[in-house]
C-alpha cells in the first residue's frame, strides 16, 4: 500500500527540482539584466552629469598645449594693452610743441616720452610682491593711475608749470607696469598652453601697433582743432580724454574681468613629487631646470632683441615730429598723421602674422621682422646721404621699421617661455619687460636729440644695436629652435 505514495512522492520531487532550477535560473538573468540595465542607467547618468559640468563650466577638456583662458578675461588683458599704448603715444604729435610753449626743449619732449619707463621699471619689483601671482590688483592700480597721470598732463597748461607734464608722466609709469603683466598673462602655464602663446604675444603686437598709429594720429588731431580755453584745447585735450576713457575702462574691469586661481602653474605640482618618482624622471627635471651656457646665450639674445625692438621704435616715434618740423616744416597734426599712417599700413601686416606664427617657429619670425626693420634703416641712411629725402621716402622708411621690429617684439618673450621651465615666467617677463623698458626710454631720448647729433649718427648707433643682435643671433641659431604656435 506504500509503494503507490513512494513513486509520486519522487516525482513531484523531481517536478519541484526541475521547477526551482529554472526558477532560480530565471531570477539569475532577470537579476543580470536589471544589473544591465542599472549599470547602463549609472553610466549614461555619469555622462549626463559629465556633460552638465562641462556645460556649466564651460570648458571643454582640450590638448593641454592649446588651452587658453576666457575670452573675457583675455578680452581685457589685450585691450588694457591697448589703452597703456595709446596713452603712452597719443601726446608723441604734440609734446614738443607743449614742452616748448612751457619753456622746455625738444629733448626734454623726449625725455616727456620717454620717462615713464623709468619709472615703471623702478615699481616692477614692488609691485610683484604686492600682486599675489595674479592680476586684479595691478590692473585695477594701472586704471587709477592712468586715470591721475592723464588729468596732471591736462593742468599743466593751467599751471603753466613745465615740470607738472613730467610729474604726471611718472604717474603714468605706474600704470606701465602692467605691461609686464601683458606678457606674463600671455604666457602663464596656468591658464595659457605652449602652442598658443607666440598668437596671444602677436595680438599684443596688434595692440602696439594700434597705440603708435591712433595715438599719434588723434593727439595731432586734436592739437589741430585747437579747443581754444585754457583748460582744454590742443595740448591738453589728449590727458582730459584719456583720463574720461580710462574711468570708463576701470567699470568694465571691475564688471568683466575675471583672475587667475591662486594656484602654483602644473610645472610646481610635478616638482613636488619628484621624491617619488624614478631617477630618470628626477634626472630630467634637474636638467630642464639647470641654467646652460646655451639657455644663457638665448635669455641674452632675447633680452638683447627686446630691447633693440623699442630702442628703434622709441627713436623714430620721438624723432618723425622733430624731423619733420626742420626738414618740411610740418606741424605736430602733419608729424603725428605720417606716424599713423606708417603704423596703420602695418596692420593688415601684423594680422597676418597671427596666422602665420602658429605655423612658423619663432627665430625664423624673429630673422625676418629683423631683416625688413634693418633694409628701413639702410634705405633711410643712403636717401640722407644722397640728399633726396621726401614724404614718400621718410613714409617707406617708416613703414618698414615700424612692420619689422614690431614683428620681430612677437617673438622674445613667447621663445624663452617655450624653453625655459613654467614657474620661471615671472622672471622671464620681468627680464624681457627690463629689457622694453631700456628700449624705450634711450630709445625715446635718441629720437628727440637725433637732430642735434646728426641723423647720419642717430640711424648708424640703430644699425650697430641690430648689428650686434645679429650676431647673436646667427650664433644661436641652433639654440633657438622652440615650438611653433
Amino acid at each position: 500500500m506504500e509503494g503507490p505514495n513512494v513513486v509520486p512522492t519522487v516525482v513531484d520531487l523531481a517536478k519541484r527540482s526541475s521547477y526551482s532550477l529554472r526558477s532560480h535560473q530565471s531570477n539569475t538573468s532577470r537579476n543580470r539584466a536589471d544589473e544591465d540595465v542599472a549599470s547602463n542607467r549609472s553610466e549614461a547618468s555619469t555622462r549626463v552629469e559629465a556633460a552638465e559640468a562641462v556645460g556649466e563650466e564651460n570648458e571643454p577638456v582640450i590638448d593641454p598645449e592649446f588651452k587658453l583662458p576666457k575670452l573675457r578675461s583675455l578680452s581685457i588683458i589685450i585691450l588694457t594693452n591697448v589703452m597703456l599704448q595709446l596713452s603712452f603715444f597719443i601726446i608723441v604729435s604734440s609734446s614738443s610743441e607743449y614742452a616748448a610753449y612751457l619753456g622746455g626743449t625738444s629733448t626734454f619732449s623726449g625725455l616727456v616720452i620717454g620717462i615713464p619707463t623709468v619709472f615703471s621699471g623702478l615699481a616692477l619689483l614692488p609691485m610683484m610682491k604686492w600682486d599675489q601671482g595674479v592680476y586684479h590688483r595691478p590692473l585695477h592700480l594701472a586704471c587709477a593711475a592712468s586715470v591721475l597721470g592723464n588729468m596732471l598732463y591736462g593742468l599743466a597748461y593751467r599751471a603753466h608749470f613745465l615740470y607738472l607734464i613730467l610729474i604726471s608722466r611718472i604717474v603714468l609709469g605706474v600704470s606701465f607696469t602692467f605691461w609686464m603683466y601683458c606678457k606674463r598673462y600671455c604666457s602663464d602655464p596656468r591658464i595659457v598652453g605652449i602652442r598658443r602663446r607666440t598668437a596671444l604675444a602677436g595680438w599684443l603686437v596688434v595692440g602696439q601697433g594700434a597705440g603708435f598709429s591712433v595715438g599719434p594720429f588723434i593727439g595731432g588731431l586734436l592739437y589741430r582743432v585747437g579747443f581754444q580755453n585754457g583748460v582744454f584745447n590742443g595740448y591738453t585735450s589728449p590727458g582730459w580724454i584719456m583720463a574720461g576713457a580710462w574711468l570708463a575702462f576701470w567699470v568694465a574691469v571691475a564688471v568683466f574681468f575675471e583672475d587667475v586661481p591662486v594656484t602654483p602653474p602644473p610645472e610646481q605640482v610635478e616638482l613636488t613629487n619628484m621624491s617619488s618618482s624614478s631617477p630618470h624622471t628626477q634626472q630630467q627635471a634637474a636638467d630642464e631646470h639647470r641654467m646652460t651656457l646655451q639657455r644663457w646665450g638665448v635669455v641674452v639674445c632675447m633680452c638683447w632683441y627686446a630691447m633693440t625692438c623699442f630702442f628703434i621704435l622709441g627713436a623714430w616715434e620721438a624723432n618723425i615730429p622733430v624731423y619733420t618740423a626742420q626738414a618740411f616744416s610740418y606741424s605736430p597734426f602733419s608729424a603725428g598723421n605720417l606716424i599713423a599712417l606708417g603704423g596703420i599700413t602695418t596692420f593688415p601686416f601684423l594680422l597676418a602674422n597671427l596666422f602665420v606664427a602658429r605655423r612658423v617657429q619663432d627665430r625664423h619670425t624673429l630673422a625676418v621682422g629683423s631683416a625688413i626693420g634693418l633694409a628701413g634703416l639702410l634705405v633711410m641712411i643712403a636717401l640722407l646721404k644722397t640728399n633726396t629725402v621726401q614724404f614718400g621716402t621718410v613714409y617707406f622708411c617708416w613703414f618698414l621699421v615700424a612692420l619689422g621690429f614690431n614683428i620681430a617684439s612677437t617673438c622674445t618673450l613667447s621663445l624663452l617661455s617655450k624653453q625655459l621651465p613654467g614657474e620661471w615666467n615671472s622672471r622671464i617677463s620681468l627680464a624681457i619687460q627690463y629689457s622694453n623698458y631700456t628700449g624705450r626710454v634711450t630709445g625715446a631720448v635718441w629720437g628727440g636729440a637725433g637732430v642735434k647729433v646728426g641723423m647720419l649718427n642717430y640711424l648708424g648707433l640703430q644699425i650697430a644695436v641690430v648689428g650686434i643682435g645679429g650676431v647673436m643671433f646667427m650664433t644661436l641659431w641652433r639654440d633657438l629652435k622652440a615650438k611653433t604656435g
